[in-house]
């Protein structure tokens, strides 16, 4: 796999796993979310640095090569991700 492919590859699992998360903390009639919590934070810290990784990854790309809509949009895709997830694992964790 080339890296330059690594921005659309983290832009798709982001996006799934952002959908596995948002299901997995609905509270239930318990009070517990859906899906244990140690679960959720580890896929959100997971999701957080994969995404990441995908706007170093892209930014050094579009700085290479030069301005690409669909790339650039992937990339900023990415970083919107990035920071998402980085909200929801601090959200959820226990202080």
């Amino acid at each position: 796999m080339k890296t330059i492919n690594f921005p659309y590859i983290a832009a798709g699992l982001g996006l799934m796993l952002m959908l596995v998360v948002m299901r997995g903390q609905v509270l239930g009639a318990d009070g517990e979310t859906v899906m244990p919590l140690l679960t959720l934070l580890v896929v959100s810290e997971f999701c957080f640095f994969v995404n990441a990784i995908a706007v170093y990854i892209g930014f050094k790309q579009i700085k290479a090569i030069g301005f690409q809509a669909l790339y650039t949009i992937t990339t900023l895709l990415c970083a919107l991700l990035a920071v998402r997830f980085l909200f929801i694992g601090i959200a959820l964790w226990p202080l």
